[in-house]
């Protein structure tokens, strides 16, 4: 008897992805001057999709605890009138490293208007 080995000749498209879910974090952010005045909770929500030919291993991947701290830097050391300029800010910063190729950002306000459970922006950013 013959064993028969069978190759799986199928290729595969990868799509490799960073979540980051439900970051909260007290900052100065808006145009109102009550806004400039008082720190209010904001949310961050991030998919990041990086090279899909990175190996698993610390020294390859994109560490989520970092785009959290590069979040965090450059969030809190200033006031931002718009969350669309801080929203520019953290693109340029987290793409600056070479294996991200997308991400999808969405910043909300969480109690800026009382009638709702947050206002905010999604930007989603592709390298070309």
């Amino acid at each position: 008897m013959k064993i028969l080995k069978f190759k799986n000749k199928q290729k595969y498209k990868y799509n490799k992805k960073i979540i980051i879910k439900d970051l909260i974090l007290l900052l100065s952010v808006g145009i109102h001057e009550f806004e400039k005045q008082i720190k209010q909770k904001v949310k961050f929500n991030l998919e990041i999709t990086t090279d899909p030919n990175l190996k698993p291993d610390i020294k390859t991947i994109v560490n989520y605890e970092n785009i959290v701290n590069i979040i965090k830097q450059l969030t809190t050391k200033k006031h931002h009138e718009l969350l669309e300029s801080m929203s520019e800010e953290i693109f340029d910063e987290i793409f600056k490293n070479k294996k991200i190729k997308k991400i999808k950002l969405k910043i909300e306000k969480l109690d800026i208007i009382k009638e709702t459970k947050s206002v905010g922006i999604e930007v989603i950013k592709t390298k070309i």
